[in-house]
């Protein structure tokens, strides 16, 4: 299939037809990252919107607190800070 790129503004588009937005589940106004490859291939990947529980379950409760926070926590108000 051959898709045109066209001028829209300071932009450049690139319009789907219908059938290829709906044989990959997407809509107009869907945000998505792109990623162009080495091989001058595009990826397109629907951008995901994570629950707090989700992020939380990525993390391990047991790993020690990054060195630095060390400093953070060990440190003083410098100015207006609500402690």
């Amino acid at each position: 299939m051959e898709i045109i790129l066209r001028k829209y503004g300071n932009s450049t588009v690139l319009a789907f037809p219908p059938g290829v937005l709906r044989d990959l589940g997407l809509k107009a106004g869907q945000a998505m990252t792109m990623s162009a490859m080495p091989d001058g291939s595009i990826t397109l990947v629907p951008k995901r919107k994570y629950s707090l529980d989700q992020l939380l379950a990525q993390c391990d409760s047991k790993a020690p607190p990054p060195r630095d926070m060390a400093l953070w926590e060990r440190s003083r108000p410098v100015g207006q800070e609500v402690w």
